[in-house]
């Protein structure tokens, strides 16, 4: 069903056409002026208007000119009399799409009208798509690609969620330190699930003022501020049939999280300076650093849009937490930007190895790719060995307590208490500088002990023999 907006200050003919379009399925508003014409297409565009041409005040010329000049997409037909066909020539100049001569019978209007809603359609799904290839290219610009890398239990357990998260269409709320890979835990739900051949839309929040934000998710029409010269879709509308990724949500203002919550509701929203109501379909994954339960407690984020987005909710761990994916992590992004930023290298040096398992990642995964590529950028040998790394890494630990951080996060005790004897045996490694009897001695445990927790902990490669006491 197609909306049409008939113009004619002829009642007949008007109630006729309206009549007609009716039948035949349509929704038909019908103005009895080109002022109220104009009037009503400003407060919700229609998929075709069919004026008169000769009118009293605003004729059907000044309707199509005014009509293109708000909406250049808008598909507009003049119906004329038999003698006034140059006239209706010159409405076609100013953007009409066609003409209907009087008399005509019903068949001929609805032959005419199914022909220009063909057009109209065909207009506003380029507009959708080249919006939506703009976005996904903006997106495309930012992302790194790939999925989760890593085969420690944590983060598996956490694959293990998200693929059954995805299977559903549950909105997904993704918790995690900034630089852990929320967007790549979204990114992966939406190629896990049903929506995957459908966009995936990403829309940052925290880098949004509230006005821009406002328009970037849910659209604005020309004219709706200073600066609208023309009608741009939303994210919300560009990601329908897919995902749309809400990263930092925490950081949304009040205003906006009222609008969020009648579209996570009603499945529906308005455009910025728009009347029409427009229906979407899109599965909603969201990302915060913050803890939301807090933000609700202090009153600066909805309690109701919070148990909206917190249905299913995934826990992203710090890299701290998953030791055991560093080195597989560092092989990676040498394998993905050593032939960009230095072909020699091809793989990591045990040495390189051990100092990246002894530093803490405060930044997580995101550091850890930073160091690689830095380390790339001045590596001379065919691997990357200790002493290519930043001076943080070799030297002394970023952390300047004194006391141990302890892991947050839902987890059970004994991972929690390995996650602390990793710490500790880290920083006795390094007041010892490497040497393992001295480390034994600063712990108060056996050598051959030591040497078993630092090979599980990979400050040391297996096969390599411990020092005798």
């Amino acid at each position: 069903m197609a909306r049409i907006l008939v113009i004619d200050d002829h009642d007949t003919l008007r109630e006729g056409m309206a009549v007609t379009l009716t039948r035949s399925g349509h929704s038909v508003t019908a103005a009895r002026s080109g002022t109220d014409g104009v009037a009503a297409y400003k407060k919700t565009p229609f998929d075709l208007v069919v004026t008169d041409l000769k009118m009293d005040g605003m004729d059907g010329i000044a309707v199509t000119r005014t009509l293109k000049a708000q909406d250049p997409a808008a598909v507009v037909m003049v119906v004329t009399a038999f003698g006034t066909i140059e006239t209706a020539v010159q409405a076609m100049q100013q953007g009409a799409y066609d003409f209907i001569t009087k008399p005509f019978t019903p068949d001929v209007l609805r032959a005419k009208v199914e022909k220009g809603l063909e057009l109209s359609s065909a207009r506003r799904q380029v507009e959708r798509l080249s919006a939506r290839t703009e976005a996904l290219e903006s997106d495309a610009a930012r992302a790194h690609g790939g999925l989760l890398v890593g085969d420690s239990e944590p983060l598996q357990r956490l694959v293990t969620q998200v693929r059954k998260a995805a299977a559903t269409d549950a909105t997904v709320l993704v918790r995690g330190e900034s630089g852990t890979g929320k967007e790549l835990v979204a990114r992966m739900l939406h190629q896990c699930s049903p929506r995957k051949d459908g966009p995936f839309i990403v829309v940052h929040c925290a880098a949004l003022a509230e006005t821009l934000l406002e328009s970037e998710l849910f659209g604005h029409e020309r004219g709706a501020f200073t600066g609208a010269i023309k009608r741009k879709l939303g994210r919300f509308e560009l990601a329908d049939s897919g995902t749309l990724f809400l990263d930092e949500i925490g950081e949304i203002p009040a205003s906006v999280q009222t609008k969020l919550l009648r579209v996570l509701q009603e499945k529906e929203l308005q455009r910025v300076g728009g009347e029409e109501t427009i229906k979407v379909d899109v599965r909603v994954v969201s990302a915060t650093h913050r803890d939301l339960q807090a933000e609700v407690k202090a009153g600066r984020f909805r309690e109701d849009l919070y148990y909206r987005l917190h249905i299913v909710p995934l826990l992203l761990p710090p890299l701290r937490e998953r030791p055991e994916d560093i080195a597989t992590l560092a092989r990676h992004f040498v394998a993905r930007h050593g032939p960009r930023v230095n072909k020699r290298v091809k793989g990591l040096e045990d040495s390189a190895l051990r100092a990246l398992g002894r530093y803490a990642w405060p930044g997580n995964v995101r550091e850890l790719e930073n160091v690689i590529e830095q380390s790339l950028v001045f590596a001379e040998g065919e691997t990357l060995a200790a002493e290519d790394l930043p001076a943080h890494l070799t030297g002394v630990s970023p952390r300047t307590d004194t006391g141990l951080p302890i892991p947050t996060g839902d987890r059970p005790l004994p991972d929690i208490l390995e996650d602390l004897e990793r710490q500790l045996i880290a920083r006795a490694y390094e007041k010892a500088g490497g040497v393992k009897t001295e480390t034994a001695r600063l712990l108060g445990i056996k050598t051959s002990a030591l040497y078993y927790k630092l090979e599980k902990y990979g400050f040391i490669s297996k096969g390599e023999r411990p020092e005798e006491p």
